[in-house]
């Protein structure tokens, strides 16, 4: 049992459930956002599109909207209801999925990605916010890497559409996702508890925090801010070179849509939740000693998984790429659980929901908006020099940026403890001198 203020005390078990039906819609989203990856061969043939058509589509549609929507609905979940806000949500994006699968045209799949969009823009802000309350500063690193499998499972079922789409075509895999997402919403709105904000935190929470009172804040934060930055560059770098990496395989390497998006789905569902229950491990022992060590971890795993990438897009065998992806693409989910736990220690409660929406919204801009729209327009640039391999050139320089975002890590370690004495967590910072 977990002691709070007030005498409210929260089970084990209670606590433990609820972290893994939040890991499920969150696995959700990220399956519905990612199965557009694995579709983009048999969708372009189908709307007769451009690679930058289709990474409009893909891309742009959804982040546009996701990132305009994320700040104000984190701003509200930092004030409402999160367990009603996530149930509806969850039920809205996946109501929308269902409806890409009968669309017709490119104007009718643009809106229900832009429906998409708005609807998982209410569903990873408040459930990060919801795991923090129920979890002690302690243990959020821990639940949040538990957490963060959601991503691992979620691509893994986005990456298997390429079975569905093989079999019954691509429409029928955006049906087989969206109507588990609406059984999903209501076991949320049904079975969990909105727990008092702020309740295992040192200090009290300020009564209310508005975006602009986030703003400010994070303005003053560098720890803050290099968190920030160095998430927004890891997702540009990663998930934008894994978004088209099923057509990477298809194009440079021959493989069918089905086996790319096989052999993916398991280095995200194995390799990718491998890694993520290994960094558990890790964030259990790094809770007890210096706190600089979860930044310190996600630079060097960045560092590591950046060098297999740039093999695996450079390579002319397609073995070795598969080897080499199998490094890269394990490696990348291994910052989500620390940096969602970073962000969660670095605010007060109040701002909590809308510091996520924060990251969230410069991650999906880079990795919605820049990486797939700049990838199309370079590899449509390309085309009548390279031919098919045009996709590979311009994901080459893509695959060097890793380093980067290891940079702003290693900076965000260095300004962590005056970062953490100012969120009100002084016992934390002690740890981080």
């Amino acid at each position: 049992m977990t002691a709070v203020p007030g005498g409210e005390t929260t089970s084990l078990a209670r606590r433990w459930y609820v972290l893994v039906v939040l890991t499920s819609v969150y696995a959700l989203s990220i399956a519905d956002r990612f199965v557009m990856s694995t579709l983009i061969e048999p969708i372009k043939a189908d709307l007769h599109l451009s690679d930058s058509a289709i990474g409009f589509l893909t891309g742009v549609a959804l982040a546009l909207f996701y990132v305009t929507a994320g700040l104000p609905l984190a701003s509200l979940a930092d004030r409402a209801n999160r367990r009603t806000m996530i149930a509806l949500a969850l039920g809205a994006w996946s109501v929308m999925t269902a409806l890409c699968g009968i669309a017709q045209n490119f104007s009718q799949l643009l809106l229900a990605r832009i429906g998409v969009g708005v609807g998982e823009a209410g569903g990873t802000p408040p459930s990060a916010s919801l795991v923090s309350d129920y979890f002690p500063w302690r243990r959020r690193a821990l639940a949040l890497s538990v957490y963060s499998v959601g991503a691992s499972f979620g691509s893994m079922l986005g990456s298997s559409a390429g079975y569905a789409s093989d079999a019954w075509g691509w429409r029928a895999a955006f049906l087989l996702l969206g109507v588990p997402g609406v059984i999903a919403a209501i076991v949320v709105a049904v079975t969990i508890r909105e727990p008092q904000r702020g309740r295992l935190d040192e200090l009290p929470p300020p009564v209310r925090a508005g975006l602009l009172d986030t703003l400010r804040f994070t303005r003053k934060q560098p720890a803050l801010l290099h968190t920030l930055i160095g998430a927004s560059v890891y997702t540009l770098w990663a998930w934008g070179l894994m978004w088209w990496t099923p057509s990477y395989l298809v194009r440079s390497h021959h493989m069918t849509l089905g086996d790319a998006g096989g052999a993916l789905s398991l280095m995200h569902g194995i390799g990718g939740t491998a890694v993520l229950l290994l960094t558990m491990v890790v964030m259990g022992r790094l809770a007890k000693r210096d706190a600089r060590c979860v930044p310190w971890f996600v630079a060097s795993v960045i560092v590591l998984a950046t060098v297999p990438s740039i093999i695996a897009y450079t390579a002319a065998s397609g073995a070795l790429t598969i080897k080499m992806l199998w490094i890269f693409i394990p490696l990348s989910y291994a910052p989500f659980g620390p940096t969602f736990a970073l962000l969660q220690n670095l605010v007060p409660a109040s701002m909590r929901a809308q510091a996520v929406a924060l990251m969230l919204f410069f991650s999906n801009f880079a990795n919605l908006v820049i990486a797939p729209q700049a990838i199309g327009f370079a590899s449509d640039w390309l085309a009548p020099t390279f031919a098919a391999e045009s996709l590979r050139h311009a994901l080459i320089p893509l695959a060097f940026v890793g380093f980067w975002a290891a940079w702003h890590y290693w900076l965000c370690a260095k300004h962590l403890a005056s970062g953490l004495h100012r969120a009100g967590n002084a016992s934390i910072a002690a740890a981080a001198r």
